[in-house]
């Protein structure tokens, strides 16, 4: 059975674009055309479209993906290499987790100074933002135990 691409994306999940756009970048093959120049897929292209796309939920780039679809095709190579990309996909995570624990703690600090009914200045946080507007130093702090100044707001890599 062969399939319209509305058909295809409304399977998949995904908009007519993006379907396009990976058979462009060589994530799907191109489908055959009918002879009016309409794409004529095949029933197994959703379940390729569905691998694409929990494969970038998980955090694969495009050309990780590409590089998986690969290694589908050989055989006893597989495994090992797809577990070393996902092993480096769990480091990644573990420090987009690590920094959103800084930007959480930092903003709660900001949001606590602002609740201060002894702060001196108009507003902490618009004080704080624009003192660090020109990069002087990262408002990201490691640990909570900070003073009432902003200038205990600090680059946890220095």
């Amino acid at each position: 059975m062969s399939l319209t691409i509305g058909k295809v994306a409304r399977m998949a999940g995904m908009s007519i674009d993006t379907i396009r756009f990976y058979e462009r970048n060589g994530l799907i093959p191109d489908p055959p055309r009918k002879e009016s120049g309409y794409r004529d897929y095949p029933q197994e292209i959703v379940l390729r479209l569905k691998f694409i796309k929990n494969a970038k939920e998980l955090g694969f780039t495009l050309h990780e993906i590409r590089d998986i679809l690969l290694l589908k095709k050989i055989p006893g190579a597989k495994c090992q290499s797809v577990q070393k990309l996902a092993e480096g996909k769990v480091l990644l995570v573990k420090e987009k987790i690590r920094r959103l624990v800084q930007i959480q703690k930092a903003l709660e600090y900001l949001v606590d100074a602002c609740k201060d009914p002894d702060h001196t200045s108009e507003c902490p946080i618009l004080e704080v933002l624009e003192r660090y507007r020109e990069g002087e130093e990262s408002l990201l702090v490691e640990d909570r135990s900070l003073k009432e100044s902003s200038d205990q707001i600090h680059d946890p890599y220095n």
